[in-house]
């Protein structure tokens, strides 16, 4: 009977032990060297069934930093009002994010449109990155009035919520007046943002948010796009607050 290939029965021991809990998810595995003394097998071995690990979505590697066991799928409901933070903790993970850009420049046709502004009017741009257990699970881009929220920005920087910026602001509350869902394939730069190969399934969320009872009819306050990960993030749709 012919012999299954040494790297596959390191994946598979590997692939049993997590299952078996002793990696759990966000555990970093052993290093290439170590894993090879402990098979007594030489790295290309190793790095040829954390390879089938990782296409198998069992881990994935960070560059510089290692391999780690993959995360389960977060859970993230859609309603009224979508709190990233919120709805992270909820689940009892760890929620946080890496911003990559602030700005304040001029509305393009299409922000203006979602926001109820004259093309052109100054807006503030927020992208980065958010992570669930330190693992990237989407990329956004959130648009706001920069004539309504002029200290906005120094907020966002100072404070890791989008929410609690806005309060500083004085806007206490605020809901979700439409929602748009459509997939789309990764490209290079927000493959290496949410650390996926490139042309990775991504699901585009285009949002408005409004400050007054969460219709159509309410003032918008922010425009924010954002591409989830896959395989990383459930949207679930959960009975609207209150109706």
């Amino acid at each position: 009977m012919a012999r299954s290939p040494i790297w596959k029965s390191i994946a598979d021991t590997l692939e049993s032990e997590i299952g078996d809990g002793h990696y759990h998810p966000g555990d970093k595995l052993p290093s290439e060297a170590v894993l090879a003394a402990r098979f007594g097998v030489n790295r290309h071995t190793v790095r040829h069934a954390l390879a089938a690990l990782a296409e198998a979505g069992t881990v994935r590697s960070r560059r510089g930093a290692g391999v780690f066991v993959a995360a389960r799928p977060t859970d993230y409901p859609l309603g009224l009002r979508v709190r990233f933070h919120q709805n992270i903790t909820a689940s009892g993970r760890a929620p946080s994010r890496r911003l990559t850009l602030t700005e304040t420049r001029a509305a393009n046709a299409e922000e203006a449109e979602a926001l109820h502004l004259d093309p052109g009017s100054p807006v503030h741009v927020v992208e980065g990155v958010s992570l669930v257990d330190g693992q990237p699970v989407a990329v956004f881009r959130s648009v706001f009035d920069a004539g309504r929220f002029p200290d906005l920005l120094r907020h966002v920087v100072a404070i890791p919520s989008v929410t609690a910026a806005l309060a500083e602001c004085g806007l206490r509350d605020y809901t979700r007046a439409s929602t748009r869902l459509t997939a789309e394939l990764a490209p290079a730069v927000m493959a290496l943002a949410l650390e996926v190969p490139e042309g990775a399934p991504v699901l585009r969320s285009v949002a408005v948010n409004v400050d007054a009872g969460g219709d159509a009819g309410g003032v918008p306050v922010e425009y924010g796009t954002t591409w989830f990960a896959g395989d990383r993030v459930t949207l679930t749709l959960r009975p609207e607050d209150g109706r």
